[in-house]
C-alpha cells in the first residue's frame, strides 16, 4: 500500500519539461529564464506554460528567452520581444491596456445591463394594470393567476 501511495505521489508531481541542454551554465540568468517561462503560455498546449509543456515550439520558446537573457535583455524586453513575435496571446496574465481594456470591461458592463433591463421589465410588470371591461369571473381568474 505504501508504494502505491508512493507512485501515485511521484506521477502527481509536475512535470517540468526543461530539458538539460536548454539550461544556462549562470543560475541567476536561468531563474530569470524559468521564472519568465512560467508566465508564457505554450501555443500548442493552450493553458500550460512553457516551462512545464513538452511541445516543440516551448522548447523553442524557452530557448529564446535564454538567447534574450544572454544577449543582455532584461526581463521586460525579453517578454516584450516574444510578445511582438507572437503577439499578446503568449501572455498566461494577459496586460490591462489597449485592445484588452475592453474585453476586461465589457463583462461587468453588459452583466450590469442585463440587471438593469432585468430590473425595469419586473418593475415595468408590477404597475401593469388589468383591463377595466373585465366580469367578476375573469377578475378573480386573473387574481388567481397572477397571486400563485
Amino acid at each position: 500500500m505504501k508504494r502505491l501511495l508512493l507512485i501515485l505521489l511521484l506521477l502527481a508531481s509536475p512535470a517540468v519539461a526543461v530539458q538539460p541542454d536548454e539550461i544556462l551554465d549562470d543560475p541567476v540568468l536561468e531563474a530569470r529564464a524559468r521564472e519568465l517561462s512560467k508566465g508564457l503560455r505554450c501555443l500548442v498546449c493552450r493553458n500550460e506554460n512553457i516551462d512545464e509543456s513538452n511541445a516543440d515550439l516551448a522548447r523553442d520558446l524557452r530557448i529564446l528567452v535564454r538567447d534574450r537573457m544572454l544577449a543582455g535583455d532584461d526581463d521586460i524586453q525579453a517578454v516584450a520581444f516574444i510578445v511582438d513575435r507572437y503577439g499578446e496571446y503568449v501572455l498566461l496574465k494577459p496586460t490591462l491596456g489597449g485592445v484588452n481594456l475592453i474585453l476586461w470591461i465589457a463583462g461587468p458592463t453588459m452583466f450590469l445591463g442585463a440587471l438593469g433591463i432585468g430590473i425595469t421589465y419586473l418593475r415595468r410588470r408590477e404597475r401593469a394594470v388589468p383591463p377595466e371591461n373585465l366580469s367578476k369571473d375573469e377578475k378573480s381568474r386573473l387574481d388567481d393567476l397572477l397571486n400563485s
